[in-house]
């Protein structure tokens, strides 16, 4: 069987059950969005060292992509033909718990944290944002069309493991966790030269053609 089909040459593509949409349509740009999502974390957890016990969140990473296809084929099937989603209220409780067990494990927040640090972390705040992306999508799409209620509120508790997830890999690996002190005064890189008092030199050349010019009316 090949992998193409040539269906899709026109700028159309089947949801669930067959039915022809625009590739742009907001149904498909927010599951495509969480595909976008559950690549970037497969990255990040390709990225995530061999030398430190990473074995849970790893773990907890396969779930999250196992959970993020669930996620793809409700918003890939049409309102008419939805029936209940296969998100549950269940999987979101089990986010919630990943969330408090990870969360446990790292020291409190006083500041903003910037996204960083070691380079499997870097990319579990990069899965942050697209997860808050396609969130932003669904939210979107559910003022034209019916979306299961759980889907939301799964996008939005995941971004939030995501965090506890990136902060954890940091603390494990040893690797300062870029904040932000809104009451230091930001660095400066490169400092403007002074500026001098001196008055600028004169051009004689312009002066010379302003004369020529005056001269000649």
């Amino acid at each position: 069987m090949k992998i193409y089909t040539r269906s899709g040459d026109g700028g159309q593509t089947s949801l669930v059950y067959g039915r022809r949409i625009d590739k742009d349509a907001l149904r498909v740009r927010a599951y495509g969005t969480v595909d976008e999502a559950n690549s970037v974390l497969g990255v990040a957890l390709a990225a995530l060292p061999a030398a430190a016990p990473m074995e849970d969140v790893r773990a907890i990473g396969w779930r999250i992509q196992r959970d993020l296809f669930d996620v793809g084929r409700d918003l890939a099937t049409p309102e008419d033909r939805q029936t209940e989603s296969h998100i549950t209220q269940t999987d979101i409780q089990e986010l919630e718990r990943m969330i408090d067990a990870l969360w446990a494990q790292v020291p409190p927040l006083h500041q903003f944290v910037l996204p960083g640090g070691q380079v499997g972390a870097a990319m579990l705040h990069h899965a942050r944002t697209v997860i808050r992306r396609a969130e932003r999508e669904v939210v979107a799409l559910g003022r034209v069309e019916p979306v299961p209620p759980l889907l939301q509120k799964y996008l939005n508790r995941l971004s939030d493991l995501l965090f506890a997830m990136a902060r954890v890999v940091n603390a494990r690996t040893g690797t300062d966790e870029p904040t932000v002190d809104f009451q230091a005064e930001k660095v400066r890189l490169f400092p403007e030269a002074a500026e001098s008092n001196q008055p600028a030199e004169s051009n004689p050349s312009s002066h010379a053609a302003l004369s020529e010019e005056e001269q000649h009316g």
